[in-house]
């Protein structure tokens, strides 16, 4: 088995998991509202090959490979679907929050040192 025939099988198992089931979930009815459960999917993989000689053993040569792949879902939202229209309800949650919290605070220190230090520089310039 080589490095393309690796990457071939991993690539066609994790292909045959890639599909709308596994971002949207079973429908689920309530009252007038029909409600889909929507996730975020993520796949990922790789592989390698290769052979050389064994330092250990100058008679033999070696070779191995080996390969791996993973998949990371989690919940994005749902779709509201009624009578009237369709709609996309995001989830968010603390741990998506807090990023973004943060970057905005460090963007907002960032701002207001300039703002200040611009201000010191023309309050000193005027009174010099």
């Amino acid at each position: 088995m080589n490095a393309s025939d690796v990457l071939q099988g991993i690539s066609e198992r994790l292909g045959t998991t890639a599909n709308a089931k596994s971002v949207f979930g079973e429908p689920i009815q309530a009252g007038d509202k029909t409600v889909v459960p929507v996730a975020k999917v993520a796949y990922g993989f790789g592989g390698g090959f290769g052979s050389g000689k064994d330092g250990a053993h100058p008679g033999r040569d070696g070779e191995g490979g080996g390969g791996g792949g993973g998949v990371r879902a989690f919940p994005a939202g749902a779709l509201e679907i009624t009578s009237t229209g369709t709609r996309f309800v995001p989830f968010t949650s603390l741990a998506q929050l807090v990023p973004r919290v943060a970057v905005a605070f460090a963007a907002g220190v960032m701002f207001s040192s300039l703002v200040l230090r611009r201000r010191r520089q023309i309050e000193s310039a005027t009174h010099h």
